[in-house]
């Protein structure tokens, strides 16, 4: 039975669902999702229509709200909506370290993991619609990785849509995952340099780290092993609006003098382990570059291959010539399965996800052509973790999609500006902008 329960101002049920692991094979192993229905307090018995919020990530659980924040409120002025737990996310059969090793050794994982990317996620979501809303199209929200999925829904099942709304998340449709990171480095670059721009001192901080780093290879505390590579990935928080301050609150305090002469801090290293940890989220690693995979090529760590034609981001190189390191984000390497605790248990998996190379199809370019369900995306102007030249591409072929191009929010702007995102979009469909 579902348990319902009050925050202030909105009324919660979570919610549970069986599902087939492989949808391919309905009879067969079936899997738990969790979902959590939301609806604003004194309307649970109004018929408001219904609208599913699809987490970035991979790998992410959705957001865990305290009563109308963010987005949320003004989602639940005229929507009943539903946050998803994703498969393996959240509360929906978590798949990490402690759960993985019950389907058996890593070969075994991997084909198990093989079923948690967008095509598995929407038909997820298609059965769960009929017994949420009884068979009754809803709007899907899609941010980030979300949106992905939104783009897979609009391609395979655009009968079960009302509405489309993407923020930060519409894919490259053919675009091998050596595309997306061969456009991202540029934008790291830029991210950092904006970023000493800003704070100038940070380039000679920041390169005081590498070399400490480098020189005593220092184990955080909850066992991650910090690297100059692991340090300079600490650039993910460049790709957010309040990044690049954060960033700058880290490195101003980096060291500390002690009788043995100056070390990293025990708050730095603390802050540092929380940001690099995918202890929390570590489907994120293991299926990030398996999200692009769809042309029968296998992704075989595509970031860490294609960063080899950027050698400005060689940390050991900047040292050498005197000049601040680059930081790196959104881009998941094979190192860091070496790094990460959380990790290392999976590492051979997600080896196994890298040479794979039977990946179907995620989008369908003639159909998104021919297009009928109302469709808006915000396409943020230098999105560091979603490639804005792609984005505005597959923009072009969705038939009927409505842009909103802004330089007002980072990546996160649904998170930063929820209302205000979601107050356009829902005009852009509505027709109301």
């Amino acid at each position: 039975m579902s348990a319902s329960y009050r925050q202030p101002g909105v009324v919660l049920t979570d919610r549970r669902f069986s599902v087939p692991l492989d949808h391919g094979a309905p009879d067969g192993e079936r899997i738990e999702v969790f979902a959590r229905e939301c609806v604003a307090a004194g309307r649970e018995d109004a018929g408001l229509p219904w609208l599913v919020y699809l987490q970035g990530g991979p790998g992410f659980g959705a957001q865990r709200f305290s009563g109308k924040q963010a987005w949320l409120g003004r989602a639940l002025r005229d929507h009943r909506v539903l946050l998803l737990d994703q498969r393996g996310t959240g509360s929906s059969t978590p798949a990490n370290r402690q759960t993985l090793p019950l389907r058996g050794g890593p070969r075994e994982q991997a084909d198990y993991l093989a079923h948690f990317r967008a095509d598995a996620i929407v038909r997820d979501c298609e059965a769960i619609r009929a017994e949420v809303t009884g068979g009754a199209p809803w709007t899907v929200l899609g941010q980030s990785f979300g949106g992905f999925c939104a783009t897979h829904y609009l391609s395979t099942a655009p009968e079960g849509l009302a509405a489309a709304l993407i923020t930060g998340g519409l894919p490259t449709l053919d675009g091998h995952a050596d595309d997306v990171y061969r456009a991202a480095y540029p934008r790291m670059e830029r991210k950092t340099l904006a970023h000493y721009a800003r704070y100038p001192k940070d380039a000679e901080r920041a390169a005081r780290v590498v070399e400490h780093v480098a020189e005593h290879e220092p184990v955080l505390p909850g066992g991650y092993r910090l690297t100059a590579e692991a340090f300079q990935s600490l650039g993910i928080l460049l790709g957010t609006g309040d990044g690049s301050d954060r960033l700058h609150y880290l490195l101003e305090d980096a060291f500390v003098r002690t009788p043995a002469g100056h070390v990293l801090s025990d708050a730095f290293q603390e802050a540092v382990q929380a940001i690099l940890s995918y202890a929390s989220a570590p489907l994120y690693a293991v299926l990030h570059e398996v999200i692009y995979a769809q042309d029968g090529r296998p992704t075989a760590w595509s970031a860490e291959r294609m960063r080899a034609g950027f050698p400005q981001f060689d940390a050991g190189k900047s040292l050498a010539d005197g000049t601040p390191p680059l930081f790196t984000g959104e881009a998941v390497q094979r190192w860091m399965f070496d790094c990460d605790p959380a990790l290392r248990p999976l590492r051979e998996t997600a080896d196994l996800l890298a040479e794979r190379t039977d990946w179907a199809p995620l989008y369908d370019p003639a159909r998104l052509a021919a297009n009928e369900v109302p469709v808006a995306a915000a396409v943020y102007h230098d999105d560091m973790y979603v490639d804005t030249e792609h984005s505005l591409r597959t923009a072009r072929t969705i038939r009927g999609l409505r842009t909103w191009v802004t330089d007002e929010f980072e990546h996160d702007g649904l998170r930063a500006g929820g209302p205000r995102v979601l107050d356009r979009l829902l005009g852009l469909v509505r027709g109301e902008l």
